[in-house]
């Protein structure tokens, strides 16, 4: 059994894009009758039913994910703060929140799909190696990498695609988000790396994707049915 208050989680749901050209953000959508949001709480309650889950939202919508909550009367606990400008700065809020926890992830709220192994697996190594874990998928695609006016082929087996959550522990992450704000930070394992951080990968789940595109949804249906 797991000690109670040793993990955390914040999903960061802090962004407003319409890209699907719907009404409200991608992360309060339904998947087959429930928001994705709540669908990617889920998957890490069922991981540990005493995790602290911290949901970052745009100040806009805190009122509408309450609505939501009551709607579809979804009582998994969640604690809301209110996300930045950037998603920097949004996780560093919600990491505001993180006290007495000793591991922590951090996760994109459209991604629904991730598995309760996937995300054991990540805390697990984060919490006995002591270090930040993200887990990564090989690229199926030919590359090819631009250099001026010319461009040559880019060997992909030396190339992975990362995903979340992405899992330190506590102490490390809050502190890796001390520094000032960098554009070259393009995920959590960037920021902690700056701050010296060791990021060990893990196998990730082609499964797991992020749910951004009309495309992306068409996929995401499909998947429910497997599950």
């Amino acid at each position: 059994m797991k000690t109670p208050g040793h993990n955390a989680v914040v999903i960061v749901a802090g962004g407003k894009g319409l890209r699907m050209g719907a009404e409200v953000p991608k992360q309060f959508l339904p998947l087959k009758k429930k928001p994705i949001l709540m669908r990617t709480i889920e998957k890490f309650y069922e991981f540990d039913n005493t995790i602290k889950i911290v949901v970052v939202l745009h100040a806009h919508y805190i009122a509408y994910w309450e609505e939501l909550c009551v709607e579809y009367k979804f009582e998994i606990p969640c604690q809301i703060i209110e996300g930045g400008d950037t998603r920097f700065q949004s996780v560093k809020n919600g990491l505001s929140l993180i006290q007495d926890h000793k591991t922590v992830g951090i996760h994109d709220a459209v991604r629904p799909f991730v598995t309760k192994k996937l995300i054991a697996t990540c805390y697990h190594h984060a919490k006995n190696e002591k270090c930040g874990v993200i887990p990564v998928v090989d690229e199926k695609n030919s590359l090819r990498q631009i250099q001026g006016s010319t461009h040559k082929p880019l060997d992909r087996t030396g190339i992975k695609i990362v995903q979340t959550p992405q899992v330190f522990p506590a102490h490390l992450i809050k502190n890796a988000y001390e520094t000032p704000y960098n554009p070259q930070f393009t995920d959590d394992a960037t920021v902690a790396e700056n701050a010296g951080v060791h990021i060990m990968l893990t196998q990730g789940e082609d499964s797991n994707i992020k749910v951004t595109t009309l495309m992306d949804m068409e996929f995401a249906l499909f998947l429910l049915k497997k599950e």
